[in-house]
């Protein structure tokens, strides 16, 4: 065992694994993953994010030559000759194989969606103007280490601040990024977006890093749980088949409906185009592995080799036979779809329920055995954590820190209401502990039907210090999807289905009877569009700033919202301004984003998430014609919760209650830092080391009182009732917006990275948070620190309100190695988890780590390449997340006792 592992383990409190054995059953696991997914993850460690053109370069070609072609088909040719031309590579010890790019951990550009970043980072073109959606990128930091490609050097070109590419490739990006200027969904909704009446301030906003960044050429799939029912029930000959049959019952019928009737002959034959794609793509590989077969000498390499192509050539047209062409079909959907479009989240969800069919029957016919299946669910992992995103720094750097949040959901109940948990699934946790890696991350469904074996087979999973899984509250989150989608059909039986998009987005499922064998299995997936498009990531302690300024922002000069020019002479006043601007900000920002979103559905629809969801292969409608089963899915989302209420508390505490100082001695103090250097200027992003000025004396008693003032997470009914306050205001107030399918929207709280970036933009609060500095993370973590009482009383804090009333609340919780060490501190560890799931919480997780090591890290990355941390809903490697966020993560209080 390395040292670094020796490490880790220790201050994990484990000694050896034979050391605790009789009392803690983490002891007794392997210390490492099967040998061919180490090999393979090892490959991983030592490359670097790469970008490609191929696909592009094939999809441009082919859109220009049709022209003149209906859209949706047009779209399908397109991305059927970038599949079919698509290089195939395989690494060795693989048995899944495929991947987005012939590069280990490769991406590619979409400038169909968005051009102008790429034409940005050209050489010759630095001096073009930058735009709104530009400043997040400026306040977004990576970490050095790691795949990241922060800097240019040699031969290779860093974009992003993350992703290389040869400069030899370089002209082709910038002219496929031409090609696509003044026509992608980016050009085309900024013109049509700047139709808005209020756009001015829209622009300002973004500017601001109020909002975090346009979903509609960004990331416009994705945070949304896949359904790969039909491929696996059907194989892609018989998808292909359905809808050669529907399109010849529908051509030239309009079906009684004068707007969608008659495109579905344009939906069918697009089907038909995009699985002929797929197949030739499959193939490719199949061809491919097997002249490897040909040119080894080395006989259990040819044999694998043999299997690996006898397995695409099957899956490339059939329902999968056994559990591993059944893995491999699913793989291959998922990163099909990670090509189609640009996502981030496009989640696997309920994995062992899905696979459950060909596992239960491999096993007792004896043609697999566990060891078997854990090794292919390790290189599943492995898999998984090489998929990146490819975007501007704002959204890979801040929001994403890097991961894609393909998540796997455990737990549960099944169609009828009994616990869904299986062995499969302790085989996933197993997985899990074994091959430690970003992806897939793991969420499990709390329920109290669920098996204590399999609640501390999770519990041991979370142990290991990995991040993973999250623990969501299973009735809360039905209760939200039975109150968002009643007007859709939603029931309770269905309600059943659900699993978490992306990192932890409430998503909408559905349960689809597979037969196998003559057994049939009712398995779920997503069906729904996804989950967290809309209004990204607004700043709560920014508007409340901008409340106390007038409008105007200090850092950027900008006039962002109109003058008040109220005297806020009562908290009243204060409170009410606030959502005003607030309110302001969600309707120019779902406005702009609606037309944005609108011109991707008419140009840039789905074709294969349009097949794969119900219920648009029965009715021939893709998901820009509300094809799919559930489509009242766009939200608005916030971030920096707790750094606003505690703020708010602040102000109303001791200017209104007990007049200590005046608003205008507030507000000045705020925009003098309190007297102390900037985050960016001391190069520390957390409360824990900042820098005093000389000004510093004249602020102390303000700035102590507002560091003393009632704050989050203590059970202090004076901080906990403005949470109510908010909460019941927020929750309300998203659904007074629609969507552009004319869907009433819903909150959605959660910070990914942006605490990062948007705290960096923000000055001081009146809660005694100094400028530049991270806000809170999550929604319901408090502020580090600021939770004084234990995280009993945290629990009592964050649960006054209601949360099946949003889409998700998040808590992070960091706790120290000691605390849950040995079987006793498993127990106690779920005691912890199930308190506050009990007491309403929805979601909580956990980095169980010493700060120490963190410390260390952080000065010495070179030697902590595979340590990884929870950031937000995600795991993340220490030395790919940016100081930013690794600053908070060390700030968060550790609690060593439970």
């Amino acid at each position: 065992m390395n040292c670094e592992k020796i490490a880790l383990l220790k201050q994990r409190g484990i000694t050896s694994p034979a050391a605790d054995a009789a009392t803690d059953n983490t002891q007794n696991l392997k210390d490492n993953p099967h040998p061919r997914a180490k090999a393979l993850r090892d490959i991983y460690f030592r490359t670097l994010s790469s970008v490609d053109t191929e696909f592009p370069y094939w999809y441009t070609r082919k859109w220009d030559e049709l022209r003149d072609d209906v859209t949706f088909v047009r779209r399908a040719e397109a991305l059927k000759c970038a599949f079919s031309h698509l290089t195939p590579n395989i690494f060795p010890g693989e048995k899944l194989v495929m991947q987005k790019t012939a590069y280990y951990r490769g991406s590619f550009p979409m400038p169909w969606l968005s051009e102008s970043f790429f034409l940005a980072n050209a050489d010759e073109l630095t001096t073009r103007p930058d735009s709104g959606s530009d400043s997040a990128g400026k306040l977004s930091h990576f970490g050095g280490g790691g795949g990241n490609v922060t800097e240019s050097g040699g031969n290779i070109v860093s974009i992003a601040g993350k992703f290389g590419i040869r400069a030899e490739q370089t002209p082709v990006l910038i002219a496929l990024a031409k090609a696509w200027e003044g026509r992608s969904v980016e050009a085309l909704g900024h013109k049509y977006e700047m139709q808005i009446p209020d756009y001015q301030t829209k622009e300002n906003i973004m500017k601001s890093v109020i909002c975090m960044f346009d979903s509609g050429y960004t990331i416009p799939q994705g945070r949304e749980v896949v359904n790969y029912y039909y491929p696996l029930q059907f194989g892609l000959d018989g998808i292909r088949n359905i809808a050669l049959e529907q399109r010849d019952k529908v051509a030239g019928e309009a079906g009684g409906d004068g707007i969608t009737g008659m495109d579905r002959l344009y939906y069918y034959d697009a089907v038909r185009i995009i699985i002929e794609g797929l197949q030739n793509w499959i193939h490719n590989y199949e061809r491919h592995v097997r002249d490897l077969a040909s040119r080894t000498s080395d006989a259990q390499q040819r044999e694998e080799y043999t299997d690996i192509a006898d397995c695409l050539a099957w899956v490339a047209h059939h329902q999968p036979r056994t559990f591993r062409e059944a893995m491999q079909l699913t793989y291959t959907m998922h990163i099909a779809m990670l090509n189609e479009d640009a996502a981030s989240g496009m989640s696997p969800g309920r994995l062992g329920q899905i696979l459950w069919p060909w596992f239960e029957q491999d096993m007792a016919a004896g043609r697999l055995n566990e060891e078997e299946a854990l090794e292919l669910l390790e290189l599943y992992r492995v898999k998984l954590t090489c998929v990146d995103c490819f975007a501007s720094t704002g959204v890979v750097g801040g929001v994403l820190s890097g991961n894609t949040f393909n998540n796997v959901v455990l737990g549960g109940e099944k169609k009828d209401g009994t616990p869904a948990a299986n062995r499969l699934e302790e085989l996933i946790l197993e997985a899990g502990i074994r091959c430690q890696t970003t992806q897939p991350t793991l969420t499990v469904l709390y329920d109290e039907k669920l098996p204590e074996s399999f609640l501390l087979k999770a519990i041991e999973c979370t142990k290991t210090g990995a991040g993973y899984p999250a623990w969501v509250n299973n009735q809360v989150g039905i209760h939200f999807l039975l109150n968002q989608y009643a007007a859709e059909g939603m029931d309770l039986a269905e309600a059943r289905a659900i699993a978490i998009g992306g990192c932890l987005e409430t998503s909408p499922g559905a349960f689809l009877p597979l037969t196998l064998n003559g057994k049939q299995y009712d398995i779920p997936g997503g069906a729904g569009q996804t989950a967290a498009t809309g209004v990204h990531f607004l700043a709560n302690p920014k508007i409340l700033e901008l409340v106390l300024t007038n409008g105007l922002d200090r850092r950027t000069g900008t006039q962002v919202y109109p003058p008040h020019n109220l005297p806020l002479d009562s908290f009243a006043q204060v409170w009410e301004q606030f959502t005003r601007y607030y309110a302001l900000t969600c309707d120019v920002v779902a406005k702009a984003n609606n037309i944005q979103m609108d011109i991707w559905r008419k140009n840039n629809m789905s074709v294969m998430n349009s097949f794969l969801k119900p219920d648009c292969l029965r009715d021939g409608k893709h998901i820009g014609q509300m094809g799919y089963r559930y489509n009242a899915t766009y939200n608005i989302e916030s971030c920096g919760t707790i750094t606003a209420i505690n703020s708010l508390v602040a102000i109303n505490k001791l200017v209104f209650d007990e007049k200590r100082f005046t608003l205008d001695e507030m507000t000045d103090a705020l925009l003098n830092n309190f007297g102390y250097e900037t985050a960016e200027a001391s190069g520390n992003y957390s409360m824990a080391e900042q820098r005093p000025t000389a000004a510093c004396e004249r602020y102390k008693d303000i700035h102590t009182a507002c560091l003393n003032a009632p704050k989050f997470g203590n059970n202090d009914p004076y901080a906990d009732e403005m949470l109510k306050t908010y909460e019941t205001w927020f929750c309300s107030m998203a659904r007074q917006y629609e969507s552009l399918y004319g869907k009433k929207m819903y909150a959605c709280q959660i910070s990914v990275s942006t605490h990062g970036p948007q705290g960096a933009c923000t000055l001081a609060s009146a809660d005694g948070r100094l400028a530049g500095t991270t806000y809170s993370d999550g929604s319901m973590s408090a502020y580090p620190g600021s939770d004084l009482n234990g995280p009993y009383a945290l629990f009592s804090s964050a649960t006054v309100w209601d949360h099946s009333q949003s889409q998700n609340s998040q808590m992070n919780l960091k706790l120290h190695p000691t605390s849950v060490r040995g079987a006793a501190g498993s127990r106690k560890l779920l005691d912890l988890t199930r308190s506050y799931l009990r007491k309403g919480g929805f979601h909580i997780q956990y980095n169980i780590v010493d700060s120490g090591i963190l410390r260390d890290a952080q000065q010495h990355p070179e030697n902590y390449r595979e340590l990884m941390v929870r950031v937000a809903g995600f795991t993340q490697y220490w030395c790919e997340i940016g100081k930013p966020i690794q600053d908070e993560v060390i700030a968060r209080t550790e609690y060593e006792e439970m």
